[in-house]
């Protein structure tokens, strides 16, 4: 029998040890070569750890264990034979042949049975009566298709009986049956474990906060010039450049140029040294299925538009299937991050350590302001800039984050290194 000890590649630089988020496989399955036996979690990603031959597996670790990097996690039986009708993830993607099968006779509906109308009582005089409450039989139907109960409606008709209108009334006045009974609160409670990145990012929430001199300054931005030019050229550049265009491309470049004006934005702090970047690689924030995660685009400043909405897609994808790696998201020197998405109107985000500032997007409000000395409606965004004091002093982060609404509100300023056209036409 020849066995092999599968150990825990290394993730990436600084990390030592990981976490057995899943097993993707039982103990005594058979794997074949680069299948996908296991996801485990770093401090910085979640990743899958594929088999390293074929064969069947016996597993060292259980789920959530904390493991050290290079520790055998399972073994693999190398010398095994695969099982008959044992069928690859490659050969269950190929389709088989299926034959032509006799059309199935859809089942019939079954009619919904209408909740019972309790009998009515008769009076002494022969007049029939109902007790409070009691709904008429159309009234019944429609509460027990919806899930209502009696005593969340009150009734108008005779003697205080349900009727049909008194239903649909109260659900057209934005009745709901789970907000009138609440919902259900049982006084249990649930422990659940943190998962390692979830523990990593606690940690690294809490340094900033004690470690940093973290402060906000607060500006608006007129988002028409760029939504006029969105609008215009948004299909022309999707033809062209096989990628949509959205404003965190503008938002980047916008961010590059003011980085190139203002380098103490994106420099960092090395023990007693600062340390100042002639390049800009900017994290932008993307929402996962595992968290927040902050995939890094290279060379940002020498970008153009369409190839920022490319890396753009391409690491959020990555990022929403799981396949985001360690290396991605390390190195930045700036990074942006957009709350708007899921409707906020502002906030103050946290720096992404050891960068010094974070830029943080909003959602685009149709808001009345002041123009030329009359009062208009405009689509405004609030921008916030949390910068480390340390590095960066109260001027130079007003003014980078003024340079950013001068060129998203001019977005040829852009294409001339954030000066005016004019300006550079005569040469100032």
């Amino acid at each position: 029998m020849s066995v092999l000890e599968m150990k825990v590649p290394s993730p990436g630089e600084s990390i030592s040890e990981v976490e057995i988020a899943q097993w993707l496989v039982s103990d005594g399955d058979y794997v074949e070569k680069d299948q996908a036996i296991a996801e485990v979690d770093s401090d910085k990603a979640t990743l899958e750890l594929p088999a390293e031959e074929s064969g069947t597996i016996t597993l060292k670790a259980e789920e959530g264990d904390a493991v050290a990097v290079g520790a055998v996690v399972c073994l693999i039986d190398t010398s095994a034979e695969k099982p008959e009708g044992f069928e690859s993830s490659a050969e269950e993607s190929v389709p088989a042949p299926v034959a032509a099968a006799a059309p199935k006779e859809e089942p019939k509906p079954e009619a919904k049975k209408a909740a019972p109308s309790p009998d009515p009582v008769k009076k002494s005089g022969g007049e029939k009566t109902y007790a409070t409450g009691t709904p008429s039989i159309a009234a019944a139907k429609i509460m027990a298709e919806n899930g209502i109960s009696s005593n969340q409606l009150s009734g108008t008709g005779k003697d205080g009986r349900i009727t049909k209108q008194d239903v649909v009334a109260a659900m057209a006045g934005g009745f709901s049956a789970n907000a009138a009974q609440g919902w259900g609160g049982t006084r249990d409670q649930n422990r659940e474990k943190m998962r390692m990145l979830r523990r990593k990012i606690a940690e690294r929430l809490v340094s900033v906060k004690n470690e940093t001199a973290m402060l906000t300054t607060f500006n608006e931005i007129d988002m028409k010039p760029i939504m006029d030019m969105r609008t215009k050229y948004k299909k022309a550049f999707a033809e062209h450049h096989e990628v949509n265009l959205g404003f965190m491309s503008f938002f980047t470049k916008a961010v590059t140029e003011a980085l190139n004006l203002y380098p103490a934005v994106n420099a960092q702090i090395d023990g007693n040294e600062l340390v100042f970047h002639d390049y800009a690689d900017i994290g932008i924030a993307v929402s996962s299925p595992k968290g927040l995660m902050v995939p890094v685009i290279r060379n940002a400043e020498q970008m153009s538009l369409a190839e920022i909405e490319r890396d753009i897609k391409h690491v959020a994808i990555k990022a929403r299937d799981g396949k985001i790696t360690p290396d991605e998201m390390t190195g930045g020197t700036f990074t942006i991050t957009n709350g708007g998405v899921f409707g906020s109107m502002l906030s103050t985000p946290i720096i992404n350590p050891p960068q010094a500032a974070i830029l943080g997007m909003h959602n685009i409000v149709q808001r009345p302001v002041a123009i030329n000395g009359e009062v208009v409606i405009r689509p405004i965004m609030y921008v916030a800039l949390s910068y480390d004091h340390r590095i960066i002093d109260g001027k130079e982060s007003v003014s980078f984050l003024v340079k950013v609404k001068e060129m998203l509100e001019n977005p040829e300023r852009m294409i001339f290194g954030a000066k005016d056209p004019a300006e550079v036409l005569l040469g100032l």
